[in-house]
């Protein structure tokens, strides 16, 4: 990485559609979109083509899979759900805008430190909560309900909600779904598994965190994959420490990906949280060569998104559900850490 804050200019990243495209170039320059094939690619740089040759492949979700499970479908999403007036909002909230990318780190004095904890915490209950309802027949949008009355509940905002037109209030991503699943109307069934992705707002700071979890009788191939992906996280948190270069990060979760023969996506990253949802720097999950090194006192978040097939994102014409190309499953974890000066403190931990 030449620096996060310059590739903060160019670069993709969690929680975002195909619109919240940061660049230093106007869209239509960026983009070419074939509406008859179903075609979004990406014109890059020398320098960004190494970080992905192709955006999203195709904008189709009834393409076939070699699989045997069932494709996933889009169900009826329900109304927004409303918050009390007086819950602090993040200042994106009624603004279809992206905010992008905040220049510079999240790094905090006491009182900063003291509030990620809070938020964090509270993330973490949540989306222990929001796991435990996690059954055959049970809507996504059901564990929406939930998760949106807990945290308004606890005085905070949850995050997702409003953010670039996101209409709910957690993310909920089914077996091929990489990431930013809106639920709906969909019932789990036996043997999926689904990634929920929590973020709250509290006292001015976001907590972000995510976990895959297991829907009745899930297979060993589905297990694994889960496995791996969480111990990915584990071993990339186990090395941050101060001075520690980020792209370390990412050398560590390939390296043991590619033992286990997954598949690492590229196009959703990390990035800093605190004050605002997303900022410096960019946490690449795969072998990479940038620069930046952490700071104390400084936090952001680890996601990686593991396959078992094609790491090959393809959108939905919601402009925000993404699958994988080839219909095979994707876990995700997720926590938001602080760099200390023995190394790194897990916040969103029950």
């Amino acid at each position: 990485m030449v620096g996060a804050s310059s590739l903060q200019q160019r670069l993709i990243y969690s929680l975002v559609g195909d619109c919240f495209i940061q660049s230093k170039h106007p869209l239509s320059k960026l983009f070419h979109y074939d509406p008859g094939r179903k075609h979004v690619s990406m014109q890059l740089s020398r320098g960004l083509s190494g970080l992905t040759d192709l955006l999203f492949s195709r904008r189709n979700e009834d393409e076939g899979t070699n699989n045997k499970r069932k494709r996933l479908r889009p169900g009826k999403i329900s109304p927004c759900r409303p918050v009390p007036n007086h819950i602090q909002r993040p200042p994106y909230v009624n603004s279809r805008q992206p905010p992008g990318i905040a220049s510079g780190p999240e790094v905090h004095d006491e009182r900063g430190i003291e509030c990620m904890r809070a938020s964090g915490k509270l993330a973490a209950q949540v989306l222990e909560y929001a796991g435990t309802l996690v059954k055959p027949g049970v809507k996504t949008d059901d564990i929406d309900e939930a998760v949106h009355q807990m945290i308004i509940d606890n005085g905070a905002y949850p995050s997702p909600l409003g953010y670039g037109g996101f209409p709910k209030s957690v993310c909920t991503s089914v077996n091929e779904c990489i990431c930013h699943g809106i639920p709906d109307s969909r019932a789990l069934e036996d043997g999926d598994i689904i990634n929920i992705d929590v973020t709250v707002y509290l006292n001015g700071y976001h907590g972000d965190t995510s976990s895959t979890f297991f829907c009745g009788d899930v297979d060993d191939q589905a297990r694994n994959l889960v496995q791996v992906t969480k111990e990915c996280l584990d071993k990339a948190i186990s090395i941050c420490a101060p001075g520690v270069e980020y792209k370390k990060i990412g050398h560590t979760i390939h390296a043991y990906a590619d033992k286990h023969r997954y598949g690492v996506v590229r196009q959703f990253v990390g990035h800093g949280v605190g004050r605002v949802f997303h900022a410096d720097p960019v946490i690449l999950h795969y072998r990479n060569n940038d620069g930046g090194r952490m700071m104390l006192n400084q936090t952001f978040t680890i996601e990686p998104m593991l396959t078992i097939g094609s790491i090959n994102p393809v959108m939905w014409n919601d402009n925000w559900t993404v699958v994988t190309e080839d219909g095979n499953l994707s876990a995700q974890f997720e926590h938001t850490i602080l760099i200390t000066k023995d190394g790194a403190e897990i916040l969103t931990k029950c």
